[in-house]
């Protein structure tokens, strides 16, 4: 999968391990009759975390589904989804696959608060409820609405936490508390009515949310009330000037940076029900410019809701900054490690192939940290002159790094170090002054050209 350089099928795999010339009939066999546990894969990416954490220290996830682009119309799970790249003024439609991603983010640098890392513990297929056809029967549609309520994201979401905190129980992390940051999606009453034990959810929730806080125990007429007064949304009490702001140190982006924030809690939702008493905490948009010299921007606000109305306020920031990783996981697995670029129909090859790439993808990524250190900055091998800057500039070793150092290291490695190279590169070069002659043979260019 790693060494695959063209697209990263099950052919393009075995012309990279050299074996094109053999029997392929058990390669695919080894996907569509699921003849390997991919959950065994992840479990030993997570125990070489949890031996890296310090004891005691919190289990921080990030869990958000993600899209696989399919054009043909007979693979299982595909179906018309919203485009998440559409413009905001047109949404379009794509046929694709979806998947849930769980990642363990894990810093850098353990000892002091700097940039983290998300490496994916869980990839695994969550297709709709297929839409019956227009004549259809009321038995059919009936079929359907209760698949509907079975297969969505949240139940899907909520799935992965509890077998995931079972995952950690099972390996000794018992009293480790588990935290899961979330988007919108999955901040509803499925996700938040199924929470299991030691496990803290933050996540992003509207603008317009309708909060209430605790009923008063005055005795009074009538029954007695479930909810205390209507509190101000999240939008209003980010304009209310008598509510201060407070300021955090958050590492993101590279450097530290001070954002302002206010919170309330306890605050009750209905939609978690009074046994979940929720932290609300809005976050100051961060304003920066352009240019120099152009207007001051703004982004957006960021209103979110922690289960823990214990944990550090920084901490909860902190942990929610770091959740943007995933986003670049999904990145990463899309367009270097060529998650849904198998060309395959079998049910099971379906779901197995892209999380055996992911898989495969969290494991270079545990091994060149234990190789490079998880800290590290440089690669290893000599960048050109042109991308110096930026390796100066960055904070960790890139996937695009990793898989370079991996395919360098590599026995058949064909190098090319020995050919005659320019090594005489000038600062400035003076226009009137011609380019120098090649130390390259015309014998030896030529052959070099044919090969």
């Amino acid at each position: 999968m790693l060494e695959c350089t063209g697209k990263h099928t099950i052919t393009g795999m075995l012309s990279a391990s050299g074996r094109e010339q053999h029997d392929w009939s058990a390669d695919y066999r080894l996907f569509s009759r699921g003849r390997f546990d991919v959950a065994d894969m992840f479990g030993l990416v997570l125990d070489r975390l949890l031996d890296r954490l310090p004891a005691g220290e919190r289990v921080v996830t990030a869990l958000d589904d993600t899209k696989l682009h399919k054009t043909g119309t007979k693979i299982p799970g595909v179906s018309y989804q919203r485009d998440p790249m559409s413009p905001p003024f047109h949404t379009n439609f794509i046929r694709a696959q979806r998947f849930a991603q769980l990642s363990m983010v894990t810093p850098l640098d353990v000892s002091q608060p700097t940039a983290a890392r998300c490496f994916p513990v869980d990839f695994r297929h969550v297709p709709a409820a297929a839409r019956p056809s227009a004549k259809a029967s009321l038995e059919e549609l009936a079929e359907y609405k209760r698949k509907q309520k079975e297969q969505n994201l949240s139940v899907a979401g909520a799935r992965i936490i509890r077998e995931f905190r079972a995952a950690l129980d099972s390996r000794a992390a018992a009293q480790r508390r588990l935290v899961v940051c979330v988007d919108s999606s999955y901040t509803n009453q499925t996700v938040l009515k199924n929470l299991p034990e030691r496990t803290t959810l933050i996540g992003r929730i509207r603008k317009d949310a309708k909060f209430f806080s605790l009923p008063s125990t005055r005795p009074g007429p009538g029954r007695p009330r479930i909810y205390g007064d209507r509190l101000p949304t999240p939008e209003q009490l980010r304009q209310d000037d008598s509510v201060p702001w407070q300021t955090a140190r958050i590492w993101a982006s590279g450097k530290n940076h001070e954002c302002q924030f206010k919170s309330i809690a306890p605050v009750f939702w209905k939609k978690s029900g009074l046994a979940q008493p929720l932290r609300l905490i809005i976050i100051r948009p961060l304003g920066y410019r352009l240019t120099s010299k152009s207007r001051l921007l703004y982004r957006q606000p960021a209103f979110l809701v922690c289960t823990d109305l214990d944990l550090p306020l920084q901490t909860v920031i902190q942990d929610y900054f770091r959740r943007w990783d995933i986003e670049v996981n999904h990145r990463d697995e899309k367009q270097l490690i060529g998650v849904g670029q198998a060309q395959v129909r079998s049910p099971r090859s379906v779901e197995l192939v892209p999380a055996f790439a992911v898989a495969t993808y969290s494991m270079l990524l545990l091994a060149s940290g234990q190789c490079r250190g998880f800290a590290a900055t440089e690669p290893v091998f000599s960048v050109p002159k042109w991308r110096r800057k930026a390796v100066v500039q960055q904070h960790r070793l890139t996937t695009g790094q990793m898989l370079t150092d991996f395919r360098r290291s590599a026995p058949d490695d064909r190098s090319h170090s020995a050919l005659p190279n320019f090594d005489h590169f000038e600062v400035l070069v003076a226009r009137h002054l011609k380019c120098p002659k090649s130390r390259l043979s015309r014998d030896s260019a030529i052959a070099y050209a044919m090969q």
